[in-house]
């Protein structure tokens, strides 16, 4: 009898989740895999909508839950969740004995769980690294990562270079495209009636999605952005605002009570969500003119569905942006200018030919087999690699 490999998959957060679901699945249903799914963060908090519910209503079993979050979005507050988050990690590999880990993405418990995996001499797979945000502590979280890693999965082939820059092997380094992708392929996306009903709000002649976050690596900048944000956004007319509230990052809770506050007194026009899913959030991509903000979604989703992106601010300074992206400075003047520019006839026009730089593949049919098949013995000890000193 074949031992089964045992994979172990962490997630913390609703948008993280929703990008693992098609590999999840696959692993789950895979007879020579044991699935082991570790949730945290977010997912296991009332305030951000206790979103490991629908993990389990997905069918997936969750075999450990690890309690990180505090009531606290300060940085103090975070570093102390990211030492909880290495306690809890540290006690379930070493129940649970994982034959390798998969991680997505920069968040701080993600590092909670690289770190104490890396302790604990177990393999890492890593998907979304070689990415650049340059505005937040992301950027230096995600590289750590990267070097904590022995498999990287990555978005583009840009990003697969650069991690070979970082000096990771390249038969280690796989371009699968980014993980969102497959959810626009696979999902069956509500129509207009149907997303109408299932957020309980009518569209109106022009939509906007809003979803911005705290750009980390400044000091306390998020309430002064974001109602510049919401100042410019106040001055449309004819128009439905959608909005998604922040992550659990540092000033998060200033931008979703400055949110609450705009949406009670604006009922008719706005509505606000802790959480829309996946489903929920493709499908309102497919009815909105813009998104509207600093979240990742704009970059790597949004341009598959031929709509503008309004990027305000340096949160994702240095990623790779398809042409229907318009990037602003965070102020309420920049961010009115790119709006309009956004729904103007002209720039409209032009979406109909944008390409999305992140690709059109499904990146879990790349990631199970080399999960399930890359020999892991030698993983460990990992030999840097040099570039030829010509190249620089």
């Amino acid at each position: 009898m074949i031992k089964k490999r045992k994979v172990c998959v962490v997630t913390g957060t609703r948008a993280e989740y929703g990008l693992l679901y098609w590999t999840i699945k696959g692993l789950h249903n895979d007879p020579e895999v044991d699935l082991q799914l570790l949730v945290t963060g977010m997912h296991l908090s009332p305030e951000f909508g206790l979103t490991y519910k629908q993990i389990e209503a997905d069918g997936f079993p969750i075999t450990k839950k690890i309690e990180i979050l505090l009531s606290s979005d300060s940085p103090a507050g975070i570093s102390k969740s990211m030492g909880l988050g290495m306690i809890g990690f540290a006690d379930a590999y070493q129940e649970l004995q994982p034959d390798i880990i998969l991680l997505l993405g920069d968040r701080y418990e993600i590092f909670s769980a690289a770190a104490a995996a890396m302790i604990a001499r177990i393999p890492i797979a890593h998907c979304h690294g070689g990415e650049s945000t340059q505005g937040v502590i992301d950027e230096p979280i995600r590289h750590s990562i990267t070097k904590m890693a022995h498999l990287h999965f990555t978005s583009t082939e840009e990003y697969r270079r650069r991690i070979i820059q970082l000096g990771e092997q390249p038969a280690s380094v796989h371009n699968c495209g980014a993980l969102g992708i497959e959810n626009i392929n696979k999902l069956s996306l509500l129509s207009r009636p149907v997303f109408e009903e299932s957020i309980s709000f009518h569209l109106n002649k022009k939509n906007i999605l809003v979803t911005f976050h705290p750009v980390t690596l400044e000091n306390a900048t998020a309430k002064k952005q974001f109602e510049a944000l919401l100042e410019a956004i106040d001055q449309m007319e004819d128009t439905g605002i959608i909005f998604t509230k922040a992550n659990a990052d540092t000033d998060g809770r200033i931008i979703n009570q400055l949110i609450d506050d705009y949406v009670s007194k604006h009922a008719v026009k706005a509505i606000a969500f802790t959480s829309l899913g996946q489903l929920r959030y493709l499908s309102a991509l497919q009815f909105v003119d813009a998104v509207v903000g600093n979240s990742s979604s704009g970059l790597i989703e949004a341009p598959s569905f031929k709509i503008a992106t309004i990027n305000i601010g340096d949160r994702q300074l240095g990623r790779i942006k398809a042409a229907s992206v318009i990037d602003c400075a965070p102020l309420q003047s920049a961010i009115k200018t790119a709006i309009d520019e956004a729904l103007s006839p002209a720039f409209k026009s032009s979406l109909t030919t944008v390409e999305n730089p992140y690709g059109h593949k499904n990146a879990s049919e790349m990631i199970i087999p080399l999960l399930k098949n890359t020999p892991l013995d030698d993983l460990l000890k990992k030999q840097f690699y040099d570039l030829n000193p010509i190249n620089f």
